[in-house]
């Protein structure tokens, strides 16, 4: 896969945020709707989470098989390191969010509120959204790496899967980002949906740039364990999600399918030959 079919394919997991966005102008969605949606993207993810983590460990396994066990405790101190940060720092982020919420909530009326969106121009539910989007970012940047490391070692059906796995659940980040906008009486600004997505979704493309650049099984490793660590702290929040609609059918349904599109896609890719 050349670098120009690479980065265009990062480019268009990160873009498909955008078609979430423009629900945050949207009244009257039904909540079954978005509850399909949200548990078909955590069923995708699952499978992602699958597909990533097993690539991160084939390296341990290689090692053990061959019993290097130096190398077998280096690969395995890169590939730890990386989920735990990549699942730490998602968390970390979305505590200090929460607390900051919780300081602009609890206050004296619309002095707190005030504290909370320090520039003028932006209420307090929009600069929620611009901190979720912050969160997003991040999480979609070490997808970026992922499937710009997997295109350097030219794993094609890999890279494929992923940009397609990725792109179909950002679509579905936008809904997050929209989210505390639902309550606004003042429908959010093309532009100010159009900065969301760019925070969002940008970093996809910055970590398949940066993914892209050298291949190294060790970057790879650390990349893979990162993108696995962010998909699985995803996951845990769009489960929390799912159950706030309180429908087991309908969440169920939409993790199975979720999950058989995943594996059907890679089953697709690997009888194509790609």
């Amino acid at each position: 896969m050349s670098t120009a079919q690479t980065l265009l394919l990062g480019a268009i997991a990160g873009l498909t945020i955008f078609l979430g966005l423009p629900m945050g102008r949207m009244h009257g969605v039904s909540p079954k709707l978005k509850a399909f949606f949200t548990a078909t993207a955590t069923g995708i993810l699952l499978f992602l989470f699958w597909d990533v983590l097993s690539q991160a460990i084939h390296p341990l396994d290689s090692a053990l098989t061959a019993k290097t066990w130096g190398r077998f405790a280096g690969v395995s101190s890169i590939a730890f390191a990386g989920f735990v940060v990549g699942l730490m720092s998602l968390v970390s982020y979305d505590s200090w969010i929460k607390a900051r919420q919780r300081k602009a909530m609890l206050g004296p009326g619309a002095a707190s509120v005030a504290e909370f969106a320090q520039k003028p121009g932006l209420s307090a539910a929009q600069w929620l959204s611009v901190f979720i989007a912050t969160g997003i970012g991040l999480h979609n940047f070490s997808e970026g790496l992922a499937i710009g490391q997997s295109a350097a070692q030219d794993l094609r059906s890999l890279a494929l899967v992923l940009v397609i796995g990725f792109g179909l659940h950002n679509a579905t980040e936008g809904f997050g980002i929209v989210g505390p906008l639902s309550g606004e009486a003042e429908l959010p600004s093309w532009r100010f949906l159009g900065l969301m997505g760019v925070i969002g979704g940008a970093p996809t493309f910055v970590g398949t740039v940066i993914g892209r650049s050298w291949a190294s099984e060790n970057l790879s490793i650390l990349f893979f364990a990162l993108a696995a660590g962010s998909i699985l702290y995803v996951v845990m929040e769009l489960l929390n999600v799912c159950r706030t609609f309180g429908s087991k059918q309908l969440t169920a349904w939409g993790i199975v399918l979720g999950l058989t599109l995943g594996f059907a896609t890679d089953f697709v890719l690997v009888a194509a030959g790609v």
